[in-house]
C-alpha cells in the first residue's frame, strides 16, 4: 500500500495498488479455462459406433457398464443385486419416468448386458435407450 501526502488538506491518502490484484485475479482466470475441460466427470465406456445419433442426454437416468461388468449409476458404483432397487429409488424423481439410458462397453459379453437391462426392465422401466458415439466417416 503505498501512501502520499496531500499538501492541499495536509492528510495523508491511502492509495491501493490494483495492478498486481488484477494480475493475479488474471492468472487464476487462465488457470481455471485450461483445467475445467480436464475435469470431466464420468464411467470410461468404451460405447460402440454406429450411423445414427442417439438422442439427447435430457433428465434421464444413465446405467454405465465397464468393460470389467461394474455398474454405475450416474458414477456411482452399484451391484447388480442392489441394482433393480436403486432404479425404482430413482426413476420416479426424473422427468420421463418410462426411458433409462444403458451406456455399454462394447467389448463386454451380450448376456451380460441383457442381465443388466433385464433387472431395468424388472424395475418397472419400459424403456430402455442404448448409448451409442456417431461412426466415423470414411474419407475417400
Amino acid at each position: 500500500m503505498a501512501f502520499s501526502v496531500d499538501k492541499k488538506f495536509g492528510g495523508a491518502l491511502a492509495e491501493i495498488n490494483v495492478t498486481p490484484l488484477v494480475d493475479v485475479v488474471l492468472v487464476l482466470l487462465i488457470i481455471f479455462m485450461v483445467t475445467a475441460p480436464l475435469m470431466q466427470r464420468g464411467v470410461d465406456v468404451d460405447l460402440p459406433r454406429t450411423a445414427t445419433q442417439t438422442s439427447a442426454n435430457e433428465e434421464r437416468l444413465i446405467i454405465s457398464v465397464d468393460r470389467n461388468g461394474k455398474i454405475f449409476i450416474n458414477d456411482v458404483n452399484i451391484p447388480m443385486e442392489d441394482l433393480k432397487d436403486q432404479v425404482q429409488k430413482r426413476v420416479p424423481t426424473l422427468k420421463n419416468k418410462n426411458a433409462v439410458f444403458l451406456r455399454a462397453d462394447r467389448t463386454l459379453q451380450y448376456g451380460t448386458v441383457m442381465e443388466v437391462m433385464d433387472e431395468i426392465k424388472r424395475a418397472g422401466v419400459p424403456t430402455v435407450g442404448m448409448v451409442t458415439e456417431p461412426r466415423k466417416e470414411k474419407t475417400k
